[in-house]
């Protein structure tokens, strides 16, 4: 005899499959039909059917998005003003208490080494050039988004910006967590306390089989500075 308890719905994050690393993640608000997981990740978007069991804990920092444009007619004047200004921000960010970091799904430092990969569009307009990052704030005791964004913005205003180039942040502040997986064996631990207290229910005659714990840790917003953790498992209450 098998009864079914319920299961942990898959949710699909970040393009591509993302090695389980100590990497970065942005936690995105997007939406995707319930059922709809192709065992890997898909462009940020995650499921609109948040799993039953999960660790809830404060996201590791409140992250902003900066566009940075330059309008000098001369090409080259206006790179050169662009990159000058990313060099004044690389330089003085530590010093502001924020860091700087590129990438939609997974967050790597912005820094001397790889500001020129920046990726630029014309702004719609001519003799433009615009790129977008990130700027971020850790996420501390008493901090909220409000300050957070603060603290952004007064960064923004007292970077030195070269020639025509202007910064002014876009959208609203969203999450980030640090290597998900190192929460893998907490998000374990409350799995195997469940399915214990679930098949104590029918007895000693019942046990429990659990799958998917081998796949990444998954995540999704829980509150303004906290997110969801958790493994796409599903586990069944069978007779021994």
């Amino acid at each position: 005899m098998r009864i079914i308890v319920y299961s942990l719905t898959a949710v699909a994050i970040l393009a591509g499959t993302v090695p389980a690393t100590a990497q970065e993640v942005i936690v995105t608000a997007q939406r995707r039909a319930a059922g709809d997981y192709n065992g890997g990740y898909a462009n940020g978007v995650v499921s609109a059917q948040r799993p039953i069991i999960t660790l809830k804990r404060s996201a590791d920092y409140i992250v902003r998005s900066v566009k940075l444009i330059g309008d000098a007619r001369d090409a080259t004047v206006r790179m050169n003003d662009i990159n000058a200004t990313l060099r004044n921000m690389i330089a003085t960010a530590p010093k502001a208490g924020v860091e700087l970091a590129l990438g939609d799904y997974v967050v790597e430092p912005l820094t001397e080494a790889n500001y020129r990969n920046l990726a630029y569009a014309s702004d719609g307009r001519p003799d433009t050039s615009m790129t977008t990052f990130l700027v971020k704030v850790k996420l501390v005791p008493d901090m909220d988004i409000p300050a957070a964004k603060t603290k952004i913005d007064r960064f923004i205003d007292s970077v030195a910006k070269v020639g025509r180039s202007t910064l002014a942040t876009t959208g609203e502040p969203t999450l980030s967590v640090v290597n998900p997986d190192q929460y893998r064996g907490q998000i374990a631990d409350l799995i195997a306390a469940d399915a214990a207290k679930m098949s104590a229910k029918f007895g000693p005659a019942y046990g429990v089989e659990v799958t998917g714990l081998d796949r990444p840790v998954e995540w999704a917003r829980a509150s303004p500075l906290e997110v969801f953790l958790y493994l796409p498992s599903t586990y069944i209450v069978t007779r021994r």
